[in-house]
Formats: C-alpha cells, structure tokens, sequence
C-alpha cells in the first residue's frame, strides 16, 4: 500500500511541474481580439492579462465616442474568450481532461 502511496505522490509531483510549464507557457502565449472590422484590436496573454489595445484613428469619432466604447469592448472580450479557451486546452493537456474538484489554478 505504501508503494501505491508513493507512485500517486511522484505522479502528482510531476503534474504538477508540468501545471508550471504550461502557465509560464500561458504567460508568453497571446491571442487577438478585434471588432469593427479589425479597426479596434485587443492582445491578451493567456492568463487573461491585457497586453496591449490598438485603436485605428478613422474609428474615432468624438461625436460616436459609443461605438467606440462597444468596440473596445467586443474586442477586449473576444480576446478574453480566446485567452480562456487557450487556458482550457493547455491545462486540459496536463490534467488529462478531468475536472479535479479543489483544483485552484492560478488564474
């Protein structure tokens, strides 16, 4: 029973190494959403962080500044989507596809 013990104690060490490589992985991993036809882009890492927004300057107009608030916003979440699905796949890689209750990853 000890030798079982042990053999389940080296697997969960070793998914756990590999949980670390994929976040330092998600870390430098990016994805893109865009809205109005690419003039407002958003790139996320895939730990869901904001890296960056590009606003196309014809897309500003001080008299719409709506639109260009729910653009912002169609793209900030396109890309967060995007990020957690990437998240999803990478830690569904380590894990094997199974939800494992008291799992807190850190994201």
């Amino acid at each position: 029973m000890a030798k079982g013990m042990g053999d389940m104690m080296k697997q969960v060490a070793k998914m756990q190494q590999k949980m670390e490589e994929v976040q330092k992985e998600l870390a430098e991993a990016t994805v893109e959403g865009s809205a109005g036809g690419g003039m407002v882009k958003v790139v996320a890492n895939g730990n869901q962080d904001i890296i960056s927004i590009k606003i196309e300057k014809e897309v500003v107009n001080p008299d719409d500044v709506e639109m260009l608030e729910e653009l912002v916003l169609s793209a900030v979440n396109q890309a967060k989507e995007k990020a957690a699905e990437l998240q999803a796949q990478s830690m569904g890689s380590v894990t094997g596809g199974l939800n494992i209750p008291g799992l807190n990853l850190p994201f």
